[in-house]
């Protein structure tokens, strides 16, 4: 899960919202999204970029069709769901989403997890979180052949903390902690065996409680979710290092990792530098998944529609971000990297686009079209094309 980014621009800001008092945000939208739509002039120049044959330098796996790749999105709970929602994803090819139900830590050293059931409480709480609402998510899902892969997230409170934070301060504590996350992970165990849901992840970038000292307690964990759960497990680890501190794969189904990895640090690079950008990391990757032995998913993979997009794609973009111009190009030719490095590999066994919001419409909220997902963008046309190979 991207972290937020408190880097101000506040010059644009200030020039933006002078934009905005003189011709209103609903008509700077209209021109922006006709100018950037999926079959706008942006489109088509990325289009005539990807004609191009990229550097000899950069190997490209050899394509081999396989439906049971996992096809996903990362879906955003909302208040309700019908099922016309979820025709975009048919359209994209889509065949399963992520469910993200949260669970709330006061602090980082905070050794216990608080759990909502229900409807959580306050202004940002969300039916579709809920246990209610994931299970009438799934069944409407699976109704159109969509899968669900069901993956509790920790929101720690903090300025700019994220669960990679977790961190207790003695082994006691983090007997506490565990005892807490195993209540909090055996609940969601419970409800996607009696909703049928397709795979469980039992963590998100905890890299903290992944350490090698904490083994045992995870093992213990795992064991204790087969005998509640008896679908596929995963984890999802953090790109940067956690993947390989982790000593429990082997008694989970595949491997999950949070690729957020960094691919250039030009503003707007080229396609051929975002492939020249990826092969490291398959590289690492490659040798790392031959000592393993599992497959990998990437639990999570996505990018702003940013010019630095590349460089930290972890990142929330900048608050400022929906009062700019946005750069779809760049986000498109991250998505095309994307599949053109990876969609091919034999060990990579899918992976779940972040994200998408259930019925956002292509004149919607100016804040959901300046972050992550890819609808009514260039890079959803990307997407349709891959997910549909």
């Amino acid at each position: 899960m991207p972290v937020p980014a408190f880097s101000w621009r506040r010059l644009m800001a200030v020039l933006a919202l002078g934009m905005v008092a003189l011709f209103g945000l609903d008509k700077l939208m209209t021109c922006w999204l006709t100018y950037h739509s999926e079959s706008g002039p942006v489109a088509r120049a990325i289009d005539a970029e990807y004609a191009v044959a990229p550097s000899k330098n950069v190997t490209q796996p050899v394509f081999v069709v396989d439906s049971t790749l996992m096809r996903g999105v990362s879906w955003v709970g909302g208040d309700s769901i019908a099922a016309a929602e979820l025709a975009p994803l048919l359209r994209d090819h889509v065949s399963w989403i992520s469910q993200m139900p949260f669970g709330w830590q006061a602090g980082p050293a905070e050794p216990a997890v608080q759990l909502h059931t229900a409807r959580p409480g306050g202004r940002f709480g969300l039916w579709g979180e809920s246990d209610a609402g994931i299970d009438y998510t799934a069944r409407l899902a699976r109704a159109q052949g969509i899968r669900t892969l069901l993956k509790p997230h920790l929101w720690v409170r903090g300025r700019s903390t994220w669960p990679g934070d977790i961190n207790m301060t003695s082994p006691a504590a983090w007997d506490a902690w565990f005892a807490s996350y195993a209540t909090f992970m055996l609940h969601y165990a419970a409800l996607a065996e009696a909703a049928h849901l397709d795979g469980l992840c039992i963590g998100t970038e905890l890299q903290h409680a992944t350490e090698p000292a904490h083994e045992k307690a995870w093992r213990s964990l795992i064991r204790q979710i087969r005998r509640v759960y008896h679908g596929p497990l995963t984890y999802a680890a953090n790109w940067s290092g956690e993947y390989e501190q982790i000593r429990f794969w082997d008694a989970l189904d595949y491997v999950g990792i949070q690729a957020y990895f960094p691919l250039s640090a030009a503003a707007s690079p080229p396609l051929d530098t975002l492939l020249r950008g990826w092969q490291p990391h398959l590289q690492k990757l490659a040798r790392w998944q031959k000592k393993i032995k599992k497959p990998i998913v990437f639990t999570e993979v996505g990018y702003k529609t940013t010019p630095d997009a590349a460089a930290r794609p972890w990142e929330w973009p900048e608050r400022t971000a929906m009062l700019q111009t946005p750069d779809e190009a760049t986000q498109a030719r991250c998505y095309e990297a994307l599949f053109r490095a990876c969609w091919g590999l034999p060990w990579l066994k899918g992976m779940f686009i972040w994200k998408w919001y259930p019925g956002l419409a292509a004149d919607g909220p100016a804040r959901r079209h300046a972050d992550f997902t890819p609808q009514h963008k260039p890079a959803e046309a990307v997407l349709a094309r891959w997910y549909g190979q």
